[in-house]
């Protein structure tokens, strides 16, 4: 079975319960575009792969669909099953699906699809997924036209080094090059997340680099985020554009 990237296993295994906390949620609008399109409701099964702690696993609970959640990191699927009890949750990862062919009407990869070995995954996601089933990727992107959102990218960017990255769209080329989907239906929708200087402090120790950092590197790095955010008063509206795309199968 192929591993977890080292940098997501150790920042997400060291700090799930500052991602549950500090992450945002999804709109309930773009949930509502992505089952349509995905045709998801009662009678098909969706598989949630990177699950994480669950935060779009128990969204699409909402569609009437068996939901499965597939997440490779202990500590994220403890706090995924306690928040969403019931909800039918394995350990694997995205190149080595535990799951027979075509058992999956849709497959959903909330916040992790850049982190796939693209190689390995695409066929095995495309294994997994009934013939013309969807394929449906969303992240919450940091809304740079915010300007502490745009400083905070400006102190995050030359820490981030080698770490996989989903802005700027790298991931569009292995999926379209690998010729097993089709063109993505696209959407962005928006959604502000009621943040103290506090809270963006723990969004940014939540990030995987930042969490696998030693605590003597982390530590100077939160004091510069704390700065940034602490002209803000109380709490504040931290804004993010959720990105959305939905393909199938060929």
């Amino acid at each position: 079975m192929s591993s977890v990237n080292p940098v997501a296993a150790a920042g997400f295994g060291s700090a799930a319960d500052v991602y549950e906390r500090a992450r945002p949620s999804y709109p309930d609008e773009a949930v509502r575009w992505l089952a349509e399109r995905a045709g998801l409701g009662a009678g098909t099964t969706v598989v949630d792969v990177g699950a994480g702690t669950g935060k779009l696993t128990r969204l699409l609970l909402s569609t009437g669909a068996r939901v499965v959640a597939v997440e490779p990191v202990r500590a994220m699927r403890a706090i995924l099953r306690e928040r969403t009890p019931g909800v039918e949750v394995v350990d694997g990862v995205a190149e080595a699906l535990p799951l027979p062919d075509g058992s999956a009407d849709a497959i959903t990869v909330a916040q992790a699809f850049h982190w796939f070995d693209h190689a390995v995954a695409i066929p095995e996601l495309h294994r997994v997924l009934r013939p013309g089933g969807a394929l449906v990727l969303i992240w919450n992107s940091r809304d740079m036209t915010d300007p502490l959102q745009q400083a905070l990218e400006e102190l995050l960017r030359p820490l981030r080094r080698d770490a996989p990255y989903q802005l700027g769209g790298a991931w569009r080329t292995p999926l379209e090059d690998s010729g097993l989907f089709g063109a993505p239906d696209e959407a962005r929708f928006r959604i502000a997340q009621e943040m103290t200087a506090e809270g963006v402090c723990e969004r940014v120790a939540s990030t995987s680099f930042v969490a696998a950092m030693t605590a003597e590197e982390r530590e100077p790095l939160l004091a510069q985020v704390r700065e940034l955010a602490g002209d803000r008063p109380g709490r504040f509206d931290f804004p993010y554009v959720t990105e959305v795309y939905v393909t199938r199968g060929v």
